[in-house]
């Protein structure tokens, strides 16, 4: 059996804290992975910078419901689960990624968890478990999953390397350089002719 595992923010949906930023104007909340590959230096940063300017969890779950998934997903998805199965897994958290999945006809997502104070003060994260994307890929392999996996930033590149097949989506330069034994894929057509490739069966 293939699993096609995919990550969530820059390939299926827009970067939630990108979108954050840029309605609230606080420039310093628009780094990701891309830019700072430790996540936990990154969202350290990020909730030290949501207290200073008294961003609650509700402020940025009104910034999420106006979002929707980058345009084709919805319908490379459809391609994805006809042809096999599939897992989300994301370094997002339940408590944003919950009106996402519902835009996408809520795909299986392994993600983490906030922690909320009584008037919306994110108070802090708990990671599902450490390097999760890598350790879930492992999980699958031990249950005699063959797995093809796509994301497009650092925190992806483990989850890439323990593949059978990893692919850069949509990559930034600096990743793209880092990491040149991984295809490189644009568009939605462009990731299904590499998973297409990577498959041991005849996809149409």
């Amino acid at each position: 059996m293939e699993l096609v595992c995919l990550d969530l923010e820059g390939v299926l949906v827009p970067e939630i804290w990108i979108n954050v930023a840029k309605r609230t104007g606080i420039k310093a909340l628009e780094a990701t992975t891309r830019d700072i590959p430790d996540y936990d230096v990154l969202m350290k940063q990020r909730l030290a910078i949501c207290k200073e300017h008294g961003l609650g969890l509700p402020d940025i779950q009104a910034v999420i419901a106006d979002m929707g998934p980058i345009p084709g997903a919805y319908e490379f998805l459809a391609w994805v689960r006809e042809h096999f199965q599939l897992i989300i897994l994301s370094d997002t958290f339940y408590e944003f990624a919950h009106p996402l999945m519902r835009q996408l006809d809520w795909p299986t997502l392994f993600c983490h968890k906030l922690e909320v104070a009584a008037d919306g003060t994110i108070t802090d994260y708990k990671l599902r478990q450490p390097d999760q994307k890598r350790a879930a890929i492992k999980a699958f392999h031990s249950l005699n999953y063959r797995c093809i996996a796509a994301g497009d930033s650092y925190n992806d590149t483990n989850m890439l390397g323990e593949a059978e097949q990893g692919i850069l989506f949509d990559a930034p330069e600096n990743v793209i350089r880092e990491f040149p034994q991984f295809p490189v894929t644009t568009t939605y057509e462009e990731l299904k002719a590499e998973i297409r490739k990577a498959s041991l069966r005849q996809i149409p």
